[in-house]
Formats: C-alpha cells, sequence, structure tokens
C-alpha cells in the first residue's frame, strides 16, 4: 500500500509554517495516542503516521528533500521505530514532552542515532544500454572524517567534554505540572558532550562534504522508470546512525530510429511507391543488425510487419519482446519533365482500361472514402 502524502496526514497545505505543522501535530497526537484510545489500532496506526510525517517535516533538511523526492528522498522509517513502542514502554507523558519539549527551551525529542536520508540519481542511458546492460561510473555527494580534526569535532589539541546540563545524559527533564517532561539536552543537543574550541575546517562537525565515485551495473531489459537499489549508498546518518539508501532512477533517452513499447520496439519504415506496388524485398535495422523483410505487391502506407523475438528480453524475465514495422509509402519528389510524363502516360493507361471505375479497381480505399463522402452530404440533403 503506497504512504501518504506527509501533509496529508498533517492535514496542512505544502506552504504550511513550523508552527502550523507544530500545532497541527499536537492536536493530532492528542487525538490519536494509544493512551487514550486503547484497543484501538485504527487510532494508534495514525498516531504513527502523524509521528513520522512531523518528524520529517519539522526538519528542514528533510523537508526540503520530501518536497523535492517525495517519500525516497527521506528516511522511509523515520519514527517508524520509535511509533511500534508506544503501544508497550512509552507513556503519554513521555511522547507529550517529545511533542511539546521546545516549549521549556529544548529539541522536543529524546537523543538517538538517525538513519541517513535516501538519495535518488537520475541517470541517462541509450536504447542500446538499456536493452544489452551496461556499468556506469556516477559521482554522489557523501562526507568523510575531517582529516584536521580525526573526525572528533574539536580543534586539534582540544577534545570534548561532558555536558554539565545533562551530565552526559543527552536528555533533561522539566517538571510543569504534573507532566515530567524528557526533552533533548539544549545545550549538547543530545551528545552528552560539548566541543568548547571546535575545528575550524569542519566547524565542529567532525565530517567534511566531498563525493564518491560508485560503479553502477545496469542489467538488461531496463526501462525509463526502474528503478535500482544501492543499499547504504545514501546520506550518511546522524550521531551514528546507519547511511541511507542510494535509488538510480532509469531515463532512456529518445533513439533515432527505435521507439519502444514494453518489451516491443517500434520502427517506421520509408518505402517506394514501386517496392509497395510491384512488391520486393528491403533490409530493415534491428539492434542485433539488418534482416531481410519481404513487402507483398499491393502495401499499403501504415502496414504493420512483425519481426519476432527482434525486441527486448524484459529485466524480470519472459519472452523477449518483437520489432514491430510499420511502413510508409513516400511519394516521388523532385522530378523530372520525363518522369511527370511517365507518371501522366502511367495514369492515361489507367483510365484506358474497360471493365468498371479505375477508383474502385486501383485505388479501393479511395472509392471507399469517396462513397462514405457521397452518402454524407445525401444525408445532409434529406435524399
Amino acid at each position: 500500500m503506497a504512504k501518504r502524502c506527509y501533509y496529508e496526514i498533517l492535514e496542512v497545505e505544502r506552504t504550511a509554517s513550523a508552527d502550523e505543522l507544530k500545532k497541527s501535530y499536537r492536536r493530532l497526537a492528542m487525538r490519536f495516542h494509544p493512551d487514550r484510545n486503547p484497543d484501538d489500532p485504527a487510532a494508534e496506526e495514525q498516531f504513527k503516521e502523524a509521528k513520522e510525517a512531523f518528524e520529517v517535516l519539522a526538519d528542514a533538511q528533510k523537508r526540503a528533500a520530501y518536497d523535492q523526492f517525495g517519500h525516497a528522498g527521506v528516511n522511509s522509517g523515520a519514527g517508524g521505530g520509535g511509533g511500534a513502542g508506544f503501544g508497550g514502554g512509552a507513556g503519554f507523558a513521555d511522547i507529550f514532552g517529545e511533542v511539546f519539549g521546545d516549549i521549556f527551551g529544548g529539541g522536543g525529542g529524546r537523543s538517538r542515532a538517525y538513519r541517513g536520508a535516501d538519495l535518488q540519481y537520475h541517470l541517462k542511458i541509450t536504447l542500446e544500454e538499456a536493452v544489452r546492460g551496461t556499468t556506469v561510473e556516477i559521482q554522489i555527494p557523501t562526507s568523510k572524517a575531517c582529516e584536521t580534526c580525526s573526525g572528533t569535532g574539536a580543534k586539534p589539541g582540544t577534545g570534548r567534554k561532558t555536558c554539565g546540563t545533562c551530565q552526559g545524559v543527552g536528555v533533561v527533564r522539566v517538571q510543569q505540572g504534573f507532566f515530567s517532561i524528557q526533552q533533548t539536552c539544549p545545550a549538547c543537543h543530545g551528545l552528552g558532550e560539548i566541543i568548547e574550541d571546535p575545528c575550524g575546517t569542519c566547524r565542529g562537525a567532525g565530517q567534511v562534504e566531498t563525493q564518491k565515485t560508485l560503479s553502477i551495473k545496469i542489467p538488461p531489459g531496463v526501462d525509463s522508470g526502474d528503478r535500482i537499489r544501492h543499499s547504504g549508498e545514501g546520506a550518511p546518518g546522524e550521531q551514528g546512525g546507519p547511511a541511507g539508501d542510494l535509488y538510480v532512477l532509469i531515463e532512456v533517452k529518445p533513439h533515432p530510429i527505435f521507439k519502444r513499447n514494453d518489451a516491443d520496439l517500434l520502427c517506421d519504415m520509408p518505402i517506394s511507391f514501386v517496392a509497395a506496388a510491384l512488391g520486393g524485398e528491403i533490409e530493415v535495422p534491428t539492434l542485433d543488425g539488418r534482416v531481410a523483410l519481404k513487402i507483398p505487391a499491393e502495401t499499403q502506407t501504415g502496414k504493420v510487419f512483425r519481426l519476432r523475438g527482434k525486441g527486448v528480453q524484459p529485466v524480470r524475465g519472459g519472452s523477449p519482446g518483437d520489432l514491430l514495422v510499420s511502413v510508409h509509402v513516400e511519394t516521388p519528389v523532385k522530378l523530372t519533365s520525363e518522369q511527370h510524363e511517365l507518371l501522366k502516360a502511367f495514369e492515361r493507361s489507367l483510365s484506358g482500361e474497360q471493365g468498371g471505375d479505375i477508383a474502385a479497381r486501383h485505388r479501393p480505399r479511395e472509392h471507399s472514402w469517396l462513397d462514405s463522402v457521397k452518402r454524407f452530404f445525401d444525408d445532409l440533403r434529406g435524399d
């Protein structure tokens, strides 16, 4: 089942501000929390959906990725692990603190590792590469440990020290009335440690942005819209969390000769009116080389010939498709005076024949069409 839109879940517009998101989530969390709806699986599921949606949209970076790429651009499991435990270990006061802890100066959540966001790479390949398969190298953004501080985030010669606000726990509790609210430590942002003198290169992050090259294997038979997943090659996780996944989205470039329809290939083939009238043999291009195609006499424009097995072997298995060749009779252009006279003589030879109407005999489609036009005007006149 497809995941619902996060904005739809939170019942807000895509232009909603951070305050509007928080207000809507507050309302939904109060309504659907499992502690207030015991033995109601539907309410629990709606609560989990709302929490996941809020965790993504409340983060500016994740929201931007979601707005651009949809669910593929963010952690598909954001909030899934926390939501699964609400029916058991987490009390209503704890989750209330997660939602509203920022009222008292914190980030509103407990310190935890976050999985990195999924990334999507748009890859254009040729039809030949899609049909036969290939291997390409791409570059994607990533991060690595800062060489200046060896990944500590602290200026060389200094280090981290235990946070004095949370005593290294990463969270603090605030008593507000009958609620005991747990929230991320505002001093260390849940790390339990603080850096007094940050590294000048990474500014305390411990990592710097860079690029890495990946070798992507494209299996034979892929088509536009197919996605290839590379586990763990997405954005790095936060606070020790695992990296996201990389999705390579395939787009097949237009081909000068062939068009693709699932496993079949389509090709338009011009032929002379002499070959169409008298028949003959022509050479047809395929992805494996040229093949001979017999054209029967009196072939008309639009006639489709099927070359079985000359299409695409589907990536998910099955029989290869066919090559469908549609012939188009080409009218001669830039005729000489002699050729004009020859065609007029040919037309006169048809008109001089005995035994019936020339259109019905030599141009059956024209004859049938003219009959249809005559009946149309007769019906208009009421004859």
